[in-house]
């Protein structure tokens, strides 16, 4: 008998494997049909997951106000075990169990449960929220993931695409969700704008706002409802794990460029839709990279750039108004131990009269270098005169400032000992921990305690030569 050949696979057939994970660099051409959106796939992808990032961003930046940031998360994870058993009662009922409506219905079911199970928790029993939280959400999870054994089971579980609401499947995204996600992004959108008003009294002053008559508990269910939808048309773009990531992440970075809320909100939506957007374009690029996981990694490249550039909170930001605050700290005590000494002796203060250096370092815990230091910055900015190696006089402008300095010194120091009974040989240092943040309402204030029928603004005495000072 004559053996037969059998060829074996091809070089060709190896590379082209199902089993090949590896990730190839795309070509010029696959990176201009992805920002161009020329496939309809894609176009159809990155814009759903735009918009649901958009809104997601939106109302996240309430829930973070609201300190509620981690009740999205285990909304998401409660949908496991709604979307499980609406798969097996529709299998039941002789459907296919693979109508994505469906499905999320009962996400939505079970969702709503574990918010009502998270308010009855912290309202009748003296659990904290954060616990409360873990507690729904490890057990609405572990009875989804057990539920899904039983689907898989089924021999149609599998088929259903059951998992991939767990980890998202944007690629599987179709029209009618794109259309379903857009229809859900501008209906929150609009909520937030009707109600921006009265959501704002709710985030930042709930009792104010049930003062006033205000339904509060509507609003908060309102927002709870939003939130839900939100985290519920998520699902598939990006799963119930990593879906959390759009409703906080966003709004978190945009919290380190304003203070303001609308400027955040939309600041939120605008980084929650462009994280959406180009995890999804770079899902494109890389296919075997998974979408939910690449949208997370962008958002977390967003708020990383956020929390250093960030013009009101971020890192860079602050360390350069603690600088500029620290120099204008010294500042204020160079000169105002400069007229303390000036003021001490018995000829008046003039900016003609020399300062030695040696008494400037007597008064305060300055080395030599460091005062030189702070010498040559006033200089810089005009307020002083350097006298040679050992002696320091005032500019006239810097008579003027140190003036002003001290008096407002002394005045806070007669406050602290008229009415927060600190004793006039302690009350020096509390006054130089809060005498260089003093707002110009407050120094009215003082101004009208040290001298309330006073024609022309004077410097008071020292209070730690007079002891107690009467109020009036």
């Amino acid at each position: 008998m004559t053996p037969t050949f059998t060829p074996g696979p091809s070089a060709s057939s190896l590379t082209h494997s199902i089993t090949d994970r590896s990730v190839s660099w795309p070509t010029w051409d696959q990176f201009q049909r992805v920002l161009l959106l020329s496939d309809y796939n894609t176009r159809l992808v990155v814009l759903g997951t735009l918009t649901l990032g958009a809104a997601a961003g939106l109302i996240g930046s309430f829930m973070l106000l609201r300190k509620r940031a981690l009740l999205g998360d285990a909304l998401s994870h409660a949908t496991l075990p709604g979307i499980v058993l609406a798969f097996l009662f529709s299998v039941a009922a002789g459907g296919t169990g693979k109508g994505l409506s469906v499905l999320l219905l009962g996400g939505s079911i079970t969702a709503v449960l574990g918010v009502l199970a998270v308010l009855l928790i912290r309202r009748y029993t003296r659990i904290k929220e954060d616990a409360a939280l873990g507690v729904v959400l490890s057990v609405f999870f572990g009875l989804g993931v057990a539920l899904l054994g039983i689907a898989q089971r089924t021999g149609q579980g599998n088929s259903a695409g059951l998992e991939s609401f767990i980890y998202g499947k944007a690629a599987s995204m179709v029209a009618l969700d794109a259309t379903l996600i857009g229809a859900v992004a501008l209906t929150v959108t609009l909520i937030c704008i009707l109600l921006f008003k009265e959501l704002k009294l709710l985030c930042f002053d709930t009792a104010y706002a049930g003062g006033q008559g205000w339904p509060t508990l509507r609003l908060d269910l309102i927002l709870m409802a939003m939130v839900v939808t939100i985290t519920v048309t998520g699902l598939q773009a990006v799963g119930l794990i990593l879906v959390i990531a759009l409703l906080i992440i966003p709004a978190a970075a945009a919290r380190f460029w304003s203070d303001r809320l609308a400027p955040m909100a939309m600041l939120a939506a605008l980084l929650g839709g462009l994280s959406a957007g180009v995890g999804a374009s770079m899902s494109a690029l890389f296919p075997r990279m998974p979408s939910g996981a690449m949208i997370v990694l962008v958002a977390a490249l967003v708020f990383l750039v956020s929390m250093i550039f960030g013009r009101s909170r971020g890192i860079l930001a602050r360390a350069l108004r603690r600088h500029f605050f620290n120099r204008k700290v010294g500042r204020q005590h160079l000169l105002r131990a400069m007229f303390e000494v000036l003021d001490s002796e018995d000829e008046p203060c003039s900016d003609l009269t020399l300062v030695q250096i040696d008494r400037l370092l007597a008064l305060r815990s300055w080395s030599p270098r460091a005062l030189r230091r702070e010498i040559a910055r006033a200089h810089g900015d005009e307020l002083v005169v350097p006298a040679g190696d050992n002696a320091v006089r005032f500019s006239p402008g810097g008579l003027l400032e140190a003036r002003r300095l001290v008096r407002q010194h002394r005045l806070w120091e007669m406050y602290l000992i008229t009415h927060a009974d600190i004793a006039p040989s302690h009350v020096d240092r509390d006054a130089d921990a809060i005498e260089h943040i003093l707002s110009p309402e407050l120094i009215a204030q003082l101004e009208e305690l040290a001298a309330r029928k006073a024609e022309a603004p004077r410097i008071p005495h020292s209070p730690h030569a007079i002891g107690v000072v009467s109020p009036a």
